[in-house]
């Protein structure tokens, strides 16, 4: 079971609140997460793109570094741990940013991934003048199939020709092909958004629900395993879940009630504003997702509280649905979360008990 993390590249990580750890995005912050992560064993670090935060008491993603130059710097301080890069796909055509990630690979051969993101949050590409209109809700799959598609031709053959609804490429070139085929990583939570990933990814996200409910999530997998059967692709699943760990389940929970006390109303407001917008969105969409109530706290995935052996006993019930080929954390304090990981939580789990003994 690979195991990952998301690193905070917006202020403040994932927990919408007053009343939690504050802090801002950096590089030194993120390279000592991620060389952390790499040293625990585990399997993969991801960096979002935010273009425009929610605002609020606590300015909630208001300031964010940029994915792209970021894992350009860890590549270079990292020597194991796969590194993926995401791309907002209205900002950058794929031309640019198969050559982007072509360049990572260059300092992390072997070690890079490319996670596509449509965009659910309008208000990130009005205030660019990028949007191209609310019938892109509709549409924004095919579109990210042809980016995605002219991306392959590029790192496979070298060139691409390419004459489809919404890209047109002639006889474009990029040499050098980087060193091995690069990931690719999907979010989609919508039917479209799992065909898209059956077709194109390698790995698909899914958000964990709830509190404590570590297996509650397993009916938004069954369609990304239905879907990548029909396509013939083997595309795992990565699940999404925040960790809140401590010496017993009472510390833990009083953290977590902490946190819940101060929610940023405003900022959440504006979330709610945003997801709101896609007036078709089907009700697995991220845009839907980001409205249910654990959303008010921790932004658009489940969370998992308790002691260090109640998180193991729940990761590997994760880690045993059917369809799950990682689970991506991000924690409430990551450097302290991630030392509570390796050294009390990891030790503990089944399903990483194998990747233990091969690092032993």
């Amino acid at each position: 079971m690979d195991m990952g993390v998301f690193i905070p590249i917006g202020n403040n990580g994932w927990l919408i609140s007053r009343t939690a750890p504050q802090y801002m995005p950096s590089f030194e912050l993120n390279k000592a997460i991620v060389q952390k992560a790499e040293g625990y064993g585990l399997d993969f670090a991801l960096s979002m793109i935010k273009l425009r935060g929610f605002g609020g008491e606590t300015e909630f993603w208001d300031h964010n570094l940029e994915s792209f130059t970021l894992m350009a710097g860890l590549a270079a301080a990292t020597s194991r741990i796969t590194l993926v890069a995401s791309t907002a796909i209205l900002t950058l055509p794929p031309a640019i940013v198969a050559r982007m990630a072509t360049t990572l690979d260059s300092i992390a051969p072997g070690r890079i991934g490319v996670n596509i993101v449509t965009g659910w949050a309008k208000a990130e590409y009005t205030q660019m003048g990028l949007w191209p209109g609310d019938d892109y809700f509709g549409y924004r799959y095919d579109y990210a199939g042809e980016y995605v598609k002219i991306m392959k031709d590029l790192w496979s053959e070298g060139s691409c020709t390419h004459h489809g609804t919404h890209f047109r490429m002639d006889d474009c070139r990029m040499s050098p092909p980087p060193s091995s085929p690069i990931k690719i990583v999907a979010a989609g939570q919508s039917p479209s958004g799992m065909r898209f990933a059956a077709e194109y990814a390698d790995y698909n996200f899914v958000m964990g629900t709830g509190v404590n409910t570590p297996t509650a999530f397993a009916p938004g997998v069954a369609p990304l395993v239905e879907a990548s059967r029909e396509t013939g692709r083997d595309v795992g699943a990565y699940v999404l879940f925040m960790v809140i760990a401590d010496e017993t389940d009472e510390a833990a929970q009083a953290k977590w009630e902490l946190y819940r006390s101060g929610v940023d109303a405003d900022a959440l407001a504006w979330m709610a504003d945003q997801g709101s917008k896609d007036t078709k969105a089907d009700a697995s969409s991220t845009a839907k997702h980001i409205n249910l109530p654990e959303g008010a706290v921790n932004f658009n995935m489940g969370t998992l509280v308790g002691s260090y052996a109640t998180i193991a006993r729940m990761l590997d019930e994760i880690a045993a649905v059917e369809g799950v080929k990682g689970i991506m954390m991000t924690f409430d304090d990551f450097l302290v979360g991630l030392d509570a990981f390796g050294t009390r939580i990891q030790p503990l789990m089944d399903c990483r008990a194998s990747r233990l003994a091969v690092a032993a």
